[in-house]
């Protein structure tokens, strides 16, 4: 079920980086270069696949773009923001930058 204006709000506000953009939310990864970008990705998809909830990226050599919404409800469900909140547990475990 699509969250409500309120409930989207506060999941938001304790989700570091992440901003709702239209009727998804969505947040920009830093690495050091291409390798780690793609090796990210790659730590994502069994997650994304058990889940069978698959998030739209964009690889910019050291950048990678997350983008996540339910497109059968027309927003943004819970399954988003606890795919958002693995994504960013791999990346603090990983990466430790936090970001």
């Amino acid at each position: 079920m699509r969250l409500s204006e309120d409930q989207l709000a506060r999941e938001l506000a304790s989700m570091k980086g992440w901003e709702r953009r239209d009727n998804s939310i969505r947040k920009t990864f830093a690495f050091k270069d291409f390798k780690e970008s793609v090796e990210f990705l790659g730590m994502i998809r069994p997650i994304a696949d058990a889940m069978n909830h698959h998030p739209d990226v964009c690889v910019k050599y050291n950048r990678v773009e997350v983008e996540l919404t339910t497109h059968d409800e027309g927003g943004v469900t819970e399954k988003d923001v606890q795919l958002a909140r693995k994504i960013d547990e791999i990346y603090k475990t990983l990466y430790s930058s936090g970001s």
